[in-house]
C-alpha cells in the first residue's frame, strides 16, 4: 500500500486496528500506552510498540502532548496509520522527532486501503518526508 507520509520513520510491529477513534488525552495512559477510555471498545489494550491503525484522533489538541510524552517514554505506538489526515497525531510525531530524535512514522492510507486492513498481522511501515509504503503480513482477516 502506498500512503501519504505525515512523519517519517521505519518500523515493523504487530498491527492494532481500532474500532473507534481515540483521544490520547484522557483515553490513553501516558505512562503505559494502554487505552483507558472507559467508552472505548478496546479499553485495556496496549498500543505500545504496535502499529496503531485508526480513523483519527478524537478530542483535545492536548493529545499531541500525551502522544509526544509516550514517544519519549518508549510506550507509544511504533507507527500510526490513519484513514484521514490528523494534525494532532502528526504534530506529536514531528515534535518527538525534533526534541527527542525519535521517529514514529505516521501515514495516511486511502479509504480503500484502510478499510482493507486485516484485523491481525504484522505491519512494516517505511515513510520518508516524500513517500510512504505499508506492507502487511496477514495472520487473519476481519
Amino acid at each position: 500500500m502506498i500512503g501519504i507520509p505525515l512523519s517519517p520513520g521505519v518500523t515493523t510491529a504487530p498491527l492494532l486496528l481500532l474500532d473507534e477513534p481515540l483521544s490520547f488525552w484522557g483515553g490513553s495512559d501516558v505512562a503505559t500506552g494502554e487505552i483507558i477510555d472507559v467508552r472505548h471498545p478496546q479499553r485495556g489494550t496496549s498500543a505500545a510498540g504496535r502499529v496503531l491503525a485508526f480513523d483519527g484522533s478524537r478530542g483535545s489538541s492536548s493529545s499531541s502532548t500525551v502522544l509526544a510524552e509516550q514517544i519519549r517514554r518508549g510506550v507509544a505506538p511504533a507507527a500510526i496509520l490513519l484513514r484521514r489526515p490528523d494534525a494532532i497525531v502528526a504534530l506529536a510525531a514531528i515534535v518527538a522527532r525534533e526534541l527527542y530524535a525519535i521517529e514514529v512514522p505516521v501515514v495516511v492510507l486511502s479509504a480503500g486501503d484502510f478499510d482493507a486492513l486485516p484485523r491481525t498481522g504484522t505491519a512494516t511501515v517505511a515513510a520518508t518526508d516524500e513517500s510512504a509504503e505499508v506492507r502487511i503480513d496477514e495472520t487473519g482477516r476481519r
